[in-house]
């Protein structure tokens, strides 16, 4: 892009997360390349409202279509020209309008399945954090965007590393397995029986990343690294077996891939999410970041260990998902929002969440994923198994013993 070309118009969805401050702050930095023209977020009205009072969006859209009176008030008392709207139909459509080219797809859950798929059959560059999208309807999604033109460009750190490392199809056929790097989260070496007794407070308390509840339960349980194992299956057309995790606490190696001549390449840098977004927005130029260059001299020693799967099941439950295909990785993801959710308001403890994962894969069969009503399905009878499994723990005084099992 040079200096004579319009900027690229973003759309930030799930503007008023982590990751949507990340991408407003690399914006912000770059304002003759990158212009937010569309802000949207779930039910945070004011955090929404600063936001536009900051980068004066074109577009600005709340979910909760009860907060659009207070969207559009408090837009007008700003004195903004930007314009509001409510609800994911409205979102869905200005995704795919002229009003952007680029779309940042932060919304947390299955909940951004809609617009992320719309930016994809719009033919937009598509910077993907929603890693929900690719779990549970990655077959469909890489074809709507090859169909399209839309170029997917992973904003997860491990995956915007296996980007980097293999920017042309070409460089692919003499790959010979990736490997995604995993910090560990907050409990690495502990034991199971360690961890009865976390609490969600802990859990959160993610060592190297500042990221939303949601996402660091699941690196607390390596479940956010099962979830990029079938990403990376799907971005960079991977069977399972080809995708290794190793456990690196520093954070600073993102991800490596083998080739079958013995070469490995890695990327580094410090763990913050807006090397990765510069990389979404600019590729194959380089832009500012606002991260600073990687010393490895005063970073010290880097250290790998493979992970625990006894402590953290969780991870194991994702390979299997992968493998059995199908709506099974859906499952998998609805299971897991349901039970994090009920770990963080204190309704299940900890270890639950990969119990309640495994016996809502063994209750509900997987069938073809060949369309977006058969994962839709699979994904609602997930969540109301998952929520039946814990109400029904409730009734019957589940408690969990010392050494980590289960007590009615």
């Amino acid at each position: 892009m040079s200096n004579t070309t319009l900027p690229r118009r973003i759309a930030v969805l799930g503007a008023t997360g982590s990751i949507g401050s990340s991408a407003l702050d690399v914006i912000a930095r770059n304002p003759d390349r990158l212009r937010p023209a569309l802000l949207a977020a779930g039910s945070n009205v004011d955090g929404l409202l600063a936001l536009c009072r900051t980068h004066a969006p074109d577009h600005a859209v709340i979910a909760d279509q009860s907060a659009y009176a207070r969207l559009r008030d408090g837009l007008r008392e700003a004195g903004l020209a930007t314009q509001p709207h409510a609800g994911d139909p409205a979102l869905v459509q200005l995704v795919a309008s002229e009003a952007c080219d680029t779309v940042v797809a932060a919304i947390v859950g299955a909940a951004g399945l809609t617009s992320t798929m719309a930016a994809a059959n719009a033919g937009k560059r598509l910077l993907l954090a929603n890693k929900e999208s690719l779990v549970l309807a990655g077959e469909l999604l890489t074809a709507a965007a090859r169909a399209a033109g839309s170029r997917i460009i992973p904003i997860d750190s491990e995956h915007n590393a296996i980007f980097q490392c293999l920017p042309a199809a070409d460089a692919r056929s003499g790959l010979r397995r990736i490997v995604l790097t995993a910090s560990g989260g907050p409990f690495r070496g502990r034991r199971r029986s360690q961890l009865c007794d976390v609490t969600p407070a802990q859990a959160v308390a993610h060592p190297k990343w500042s990221m939303g509840a949601k996402i660091s339960v699941d690196s607390a349980t390596l479940m956010n690294k099962g979830l990029e194992v079938i990403e990376a299956h799907h971005l960079f057309d991977l069977p399972g077996d080809r995708i290794d995790v190793l456990v690196h606490p520093q954070s600073l190696v993102h991800s490596m891939v083998e080739f079958i001549d013995g070469s490995t390449l890695a990327q580094l840098g410090l763990p913050d999410m807006r090397t990765a977004l510069a990389v979404g927005f600019a590729w194959p130029q380089r832009i500012e970041s606002g991260v600073k260059g990687l010393d490895l001299a005063a970073s010290g020693r880097l250290d790998f260990e493979p992970p625990d799967l006894d402590a953290f099941p969780c991870l194991s439950l994702a390979y299997g998902a992968l493998a059995t295909g199908g709506t099974a990785p859906a499952v998998l993801n609805a299971a897991n929002e349901i039970a994090v959710a009920a770990f963080l308001q204190g309704r299940i403890d900890f270890l639950r969440i990969a119990e309640l994962v495994e016996d809502t894969l063994a209750a509900i069969p997987a069938v073809a994923a060949d369309s977006l009503d058969a994962l839709l399905d699979a994904d609602a009878r997930s969540r109301l198994h998952a929520d039946s499994i814990i109400s029904s723990d409730r009734a019957r005084g589940f408690r969990r013993q010392p050494d980590g099992s289960r007590a009615a």
